[in-house]
């Protein structure tokens, strides 16, 4: 199956892998999320701002992550009839730009009724430590 078939309820098996994805985000791209959601906080655009705060330097906003694990359900998902339909995150410790970030999940139960797949989904660093971590719901219309 491609991304771009999609997903459909009937395939989807407990226990299937999201992932892993790795990702760097540099901090010009960790700077600019944060200017375009008028994040105006120093510790998301200077290094020193960062310092004065106790940080070793600038740190990713948290609905960037976020946005990251969402981007790891949709993608799996594919462009077939399942839809992201909740997403939830618990921020265990800071995450860092220029670092090498994992991006995983996987499905932990399938409703037959409703259609919906929970996933629980995290991002990790190099040192194996989940820095976010979630739940998120996929729903998929009857008879996809």
């Amino acid at each position: 199956m491609s991304a771009a078939d999609g997903r459909h309820f009937a395939t989807i098996e407990i226990g299937e892998a999201l992932g892993p994805h790795e990702i760097v985000i540099g901090k010009a791209r960790a700077r600019a999320y944060a200017a375009v959601c008028g994040m105006g906080s120093g510790r998301f655009h200077d290094d020193e701002a960062a310092r004065a705060e106790g940080l070793p330097g600038i740190i990713i906003p948290g609905n960037f992550s976020l946005g990251l694990l969402s981007k790891l359900v949709t993608d799996w998902l594919g462009a077939g009839p399942g839809r992201l339909k909740r997403i939830g995150t618990t921020y265990r410790a800071m995450v860092f730009p220029e670092r090498r970030l994992l991006l995983q999940g996987f499905v932990t139960h399938l409703e037959p009724e409703s259609r919906a797949v929970e996933i629980d989904v995290w991002i990790e660093n190099e040192d194996n430590e989940r820095l976010v971590i979630g739940t998120a719901t996929a729903e998929f219309p009857p008879g996809d």
